[in-house]
């Protein structure tokens, strides 16, 4: 988790929040949500944090929309990342599906 969140905010994503699934969910434990401003930076931020996963823990994350780069899914098993462009974010309001979940801004 500390690795996402430093991987996110050292590639200048914005309005990060992370929810804590545990015992809310069996797909993993937390879920990060975060925006990037364009397509090439969303992509771009989500290579670099699988690059830094399988560099520090040797993990390789399963990737979804990374080619598009509207909203990019990277889950590394015990935690879900969500990458969008802010358009995409507000278009799902995926936080309000999970707001009793455990919402709380990354620290």
């Amino acid at each position: 988790m500390d690795l996402v969140l430093t991987s996110l905010d050292d590639d200048k994503a914005e309005d990060i929040v992370t929810i804590d699934l545990r015992s809310k969910s069996a797909m993993a434990d937390h879920m990060v949500v975060a925006s990037g401003r364009s397509t090439r930076q969303v992509a771009a931020m989500a290579q670099k944090l699988m690059d830094r996963l399988k560099e520090t823990f040797r993990l390789t994350a399963r990737v979804e929309g990374k080619e598009t780069g509207d909203w990019v899914l990277i889950d590394t098993g015990d935690v879900v990342v969500h990458i969008f462009r802010p358009e995409v974010r507000e278009f799902y309001q995926l936080e309000k599906m999970w707001q009793d979940a455990g919402r709380s801004p990354a620290t």
